[in-house]
């Protein structure tokens, strides 16, 4: 397994952004697929966004659609989240994760075996 690298969280007043990004050592090139996740204390862990780089795909999750957007430089083997117009309730702890497919991405965190060490956002005026 390979340990996920994250960073750019950390507070924002309501209605600001954020940029996340999970840097993915050592898969090939357009040919692995990413999710982000959050999970609050107590609750499930659950799917945000994922991103297919050998198809060319991404997937969003119903209560993130229109404000955040998932994208990844291929070059430096990088997939960011921009999160935009966020609110309170997006407060949590945000992970990335990945693994090596040529296929369509899953919004199920039990669909990938690489994971990064999460990231704190709050939202808060």
């Amino acid at each position: 397994q390979v340990q996920l690298v994250e960073s750019g969280g950390g507070l924002v007043q309501p209605g600001g952004s954020l940029r996340l990004s999970c840097a993915i050592p050592g898969f090939p090139l357009g040919r692995y697929v990413a999710g982000w996740f959050r999970q609050a204390p107590g609750k499930e862990r659950e799917a945000v966004s994922c991103l297919s780089t050998y198809i060319g795909t991404t997937r969003y999750a119903d209560s993130v659609k229109g404000r955040f957007t998932i994208s990844r430089d291929s070059a430096k083997n990088t997939v960011y989240l921009q999160m935009n117009s966020l609110k309170p309730e997006d407060t949590t702890v945000y992970y990335c994760a990945a693994d090596r497919s040529y296929g369509q991405c899953r919004l199920g965190p039990d669909s990938y075996d690489n994971w990064g060490q999460g990231t704190q956002v709050t939202v808060s005026s």
